[in-house]
């Protein structure tokens, strides 16, 4: 379990019980045709492959992602949801910080998403984190909405953090 102190909230895994909030804080957060279905999300939350992180503050559910690795060198965000009242608080960045160095610890070279084509907060919130648009695609999500394809290169982000780290311990 780890604790963001910005936010004062904690991660832990995913538990069952947690799935009725978890299915309302993704309807609250994406329209109808770009948030799961309960099926949908419950598929991905009893995939083998699957990791999801809860963020809780006061013993409340603020938001979650799942994460699946997609093959030897990728991994893939299924959907990260932050209540709109606990957004710009840090709680995003926690979690996609859990679920980079889960793939890293793997040691998988990239982790990709897709967004909504006009979700522009979301965007540049990817971008601030290394991420960069690979392709668009159009009739993305089931209501028609087109999505952009973000890939992070962990193991550029890593060699590029280490050779930092090497500059300041040098000088």
């Amino acid at each position: 379990m780890t604790t963001d102190r910005q936010s004062d909230v904690r991660l832990r895994a995913y538990r069952s019980e947690d799935f009725p909030i978890l299915y309302e804080i993704d309807q609250a957060c994406f329209p109808p045709g770009v948030s799961y279905s309960q099926g949908e999300l419950a598929r991905f939350l009893a995939q083998r492959d699957c990791r999801a992180w809860i963020a809780e503050a006061g013993g409340r559910i603020v938001g979650f992602l799942i994460v699946e690795r997609g093959g030897p060198t990728y991994a893939h965000i299924i959907t990260i949801d932050v209540r709109a009242e606990w957004r710009c608080r840090g709680i995003g960045r926690t979690l996609m910080d859990a679920a980079e160095e889960w793939a890293r610890d793997r040691r998988l070279a990239f982790m990709y998403l897709e967004t909504a084509e006009d979700n522009v907060a979301a965007q540049q919130f990817y971008e601030s984190r290394g991420y960069t648009k690979v392709d668009h695609i159009n009739g993305y999500y089931a209501n028609g909405r087109a999505a952009w394809l973000m890939v992070k290169n962990l193991a550029a982000a890593e060699r590029i953090a280490r050779s930092k780290q090497q500059l300041t311990t040098d000088n």
